[in-house]
């Protein structure tokens, strides 16, 4: 399996698809890195070379892109200071609720998470 920035990418694919599991690198950033490495974009990636793979390496970081753990400390850190703030994002973040806009009445399942039943006590 070829490594790249630390991250084993599948051998089998193509090159293009195969630096997408590389988090921080898209559709768009795969197929600009592989045109400017002058690599076919219809190899498979355990036809990679050492020096092909440090090329592509060299590359997203002369790029400036963030990958990786740098993105995830980026990211955390930008939610951190939403909530430190207390902005409407920052709370909808803490309290785990849709923060853009979406409706809540019948949806957001998805970050709500399982629905929890409320019954109903009688009074004995």
């Amino acid at each position: 399996m070829p490594r790249i920035l630390g991250v084993d990418i599948p051998a089998n694919k193509k090159i293009p698809f195969s630096l997408r599991y590389i988090y921080g690198i898209g559709p768009t950033v795969s197929d600009k890195l592989v045109r400017m490495a002058g690599i076919d974009p219809d190899r498979r990636a355990h036809t990679l070379t050492e020096e092909e793979l440090n090329k592509i390496s060299e590359l997203v970081v002369a790029e400036g892109h963030l990958v990786e753990g740098d993105l995830r400390r980026e990211i955390a850190g930008n939610l951190k200071r939403l909530q430190a703030i207390q902005c409407y994002r920052g709370i909808r973040h803490r309290r785990g609720l849709p923060v853009r806009g979406q409706r809540t009445k019948c949806n957001a399942r998805t970050r709500k998470g399982k629905r929890k039943t409320v019954g109903v006590q009688k009074k004995s």
